[in-house]
């Protein structure tokens, strides 16, 4: 596997301009300003757990409303994640994670695929959490796998709180990246499909 496994997105449209640098074996850094705070709670989150190093400037047309801003930084997240994670060798390929917060729990299974699909169930009771429209995180985890070329899955098992929900569901994607862009020991230089290629 390439010791240097980063990369650096410049996604310019209309509607958003986002920079993101990453580094998926760093120690959970993170500098995030998207101008939504709780996207930027949530973000930082992301990166602590999955430990990765993580910069993101998000300059969006947020006086119309967050979608452009959240779903072009998922786009561009996942593009610098499916650039730095390379042709895959050496990988473990799957990862999953339960995460609880207080009375949530949510379960994220991943697989680094080439087969972009989000599967989503999780529910939210409130239309908002601080200004951030709930319906926005289903947006940015579509955008996410699709441009990072990954199936994931994303399943509320518990929780009533949509802060809690929201932020054991980063956790959890957090942790199951961290899990399925590691090394795998006993894999060294192969591409973890029987197919040769992923």
């Amino acid at each position: 596997m390439d010791t240097a496994r980063t990369a650096t997105i410049h996604r310019v449209t209309s509607e958003t301009d986002i920079t993101v640098r990453l580094d998926l074996d760093g120690t959970g850094q993170s500098r995030i300003a998207t101008g939504i705070g709780f996207f930027d709670h949530m973000l930082t989150a992301l990166a602590r757990h999955a430990m990765f190093d993580l910069e993101i400037a998000a300059q969006g047309d947020l006086h119309i409303d967050f979608h452009h801003t959240t779903e072009d930084t998922g786009i561009a997240l996942g593009q610098a994640f499916a650039r730095a994670i390379g042709d895959k060798r050496g990988i473990r390929r799957f990862g999953h994670a339960l995460a609880p917060l207080d009375e949530a729990l949510s379960e994220v299974v991943v697989d680094i695929s080439g087969r972009p699909y989000l599967a989503w169930s999780v529910e939210f009771t409130r239309d908002k959490i601080g200004e951030m429209d709930t319906e926005l995180f289903e947006e940015f985890f579509r955008a996410f796998a699709m441009s990072a070329l990954l199936t994931l899955h994303v399943t509320q098992k518990a929780g009533r709180n949509c802060h809690h929900i929201a932020e054991a569901s980063f956790k959890a994607a957090a942790r199951a990246l961290r899990m399925a862009s590691e090394a795998d020991p006993r894999a060294a230089g192969l591409v973890p499909s029987t197919k040769g290629v992923l």
